[in-house]
């Protein structure tokens, strides 16, 4: 198994951060040609990865689905942190903090609009980390 750990930085911006060209880039030097699994983890809390087309509007879109289902007000116990940060610690429930994508002759086998996201509602960090894994098949 190959792992390299990939540091994205927020700016301390709320946001959907695209890792596709992050994730190729790690298959190239980690699986060139192989089949297996790709897994990736953000070992934060109040971050999630996902997989969607983004673009489009859709990033944006997101974040006020994201909004109106966890609202980032007063209502929260966790209450540290910038205004309704106590949301971010609810996002697990819609965004995971591992994903897991196929790998075949050493690509992601993603669909034509799809790529590869790391999720982060919380302003309160500048930098994200995440580990790419490639497991052979």
């Amino acid at each position: 198994m190959e792992t390299r750990e990939v540091a994205i930085e927020t700016r301390n911006r709320r946001g959907v951060f695209d890792l596709t060209d992050a994730c190729h880039g790690f298959l190239s030097d980690a699986a060139p040609g192989a089949d297996g699994l790709l897994s990736l983890f953000v070992p934060h809390a109040t971050a999630g990865l996902l997989i969607m087309e983004l673009g489009s509007g859709s990033d944006a879109d997101l974040l006020d689905a994201l909004d109106r289902l966890l609202p980032r007000d007063d209502r929260w116990r966790h209450a540290h942190g910038s205004p309704g940060h106590g949301a971010d610690h609810v996002l697990p429930l819609l965004s995971a903090p591992s994903l897991t994508v196929p790998v075949v002759g050493g690509a992601m086998a993603l669909g034509t609009w799809q790529s590869v996201a790391l999720i982060d509602p919380n302003p309160d960090n500048g930098r994200r980390l995440v580990r790419l894994s490639f497991l052979a098949g």
